[in-house]
């Protein structure tokens, strides 16, 4: 496989793009790729088998656009899609879930929260996620509906969007929990109207940078980090709106062009 290829990127709506920036600060010389599922947003709130197909989709897409490495941008399609994404697809494939581990061991109270999507709470990998790095803290994951939406139509601090996350996070301050792990990239782009609502004690984390830190150690060990000069150019896709798309990202450096 030749390390000219681009970086994939997909989530079924902007929320990736949290993981596209960290993507491209960390890794300036490589191209990326990202694919919004706009037309299948959102993926939280449809079943596993469903979300299954829509991602190994997503990824067959940018395989053929010549991705090199696929960075799965989106908890639920990690969750339900991973094994078969990996199975399937001839290139490595880098997967995203919360940041439940550093939240553990940031705990000072032992009580530790996660704030995600209907598909995230409800899916096995999340449990299996907890039952595996929890330890003796108790952690509460908390369904978030609504958020992903406010996101997507960029109300990052309207009134709607603040009395959602107030309701979203009442139970995880009524459990006490000293740490937040947001479970879905969308909810990034609403961490600083969280942590207002969670109050000055509860630290809130996410995942990004982590991320792309993984996608950084993959792109080594197969040898497919790209030798060219920076910078490494960023195109975006979608599979609806991609006018919409654009002007979601209209925050970022440099010319974007959309098929």
């Amino acid at each position: 496989m030749s390390n000219d290829g681009p970086i994939g990127v997909f989530d079924s709506g902007v929320g990736g793009l949290a993981v596209l920036w960290a993507l491209r600060a960390l890794l300036p010389r490589e191209d990326l790729r990202y694919f919004a599922d706009q037309a299948n947003f959102p993926y939280g709130p449809r079943p596993a088998d469903e979300v299954r197909e829509l991602a190994l989709a997503a990824g067959e897409r940018l395989v053929a656009e010549g991705a090199k490495l696929l960075v799965v941008a989106c908890n639920t399609a990690s969750s339900a899609a991973l094994p078969a994404l990996r199975m399937r697809l001839p290139v490595p494939v880098v997967g995203i879930e919360p940041a439940i581990k550093p939240a553990c061991a940031a705990s000072r109270n032992g009580r530790v929260g996660v704030l995600a999507t209907d598909g995230t709470v409800q899916g096995e990998a999340l449990a299996a996620l907890v039952g595996r790095v929890a330890g003796c803290v108790e952690v509460i994951c908390v369904p978030a509906p609504g958020l992903v939406e406010l996101v997507e139509r960029g109300e990052l601090d309207s009134a709607a969007a603040r009395t959602r996350v107030l309701a979203a996070v009442r139970p995880l301050r009524e459990a006490g929990v000293d740490v937040v792990a947001l479970g879905c990239t969308h909810f990034a782009f609403l961490r600083p109207l969280v942590r207002e609502c969670l109050g000055p004690d509860v630290r809130v984390l996410e995942p990004a940078l982590a991320v792309a830190r993984q996608a950084a150690r993959v792109l080594c060990e197969r040898e497919l980090a790209s030798d060219r000069e920076p910078p490494g150019d960023t195109v975006y896709s979608s599979s609806a709106d991609a006018t919409r798309l654009l002007r979601r990202v209209k925050l970022l450096s440099g010319g974007a062009t959309c098929r």
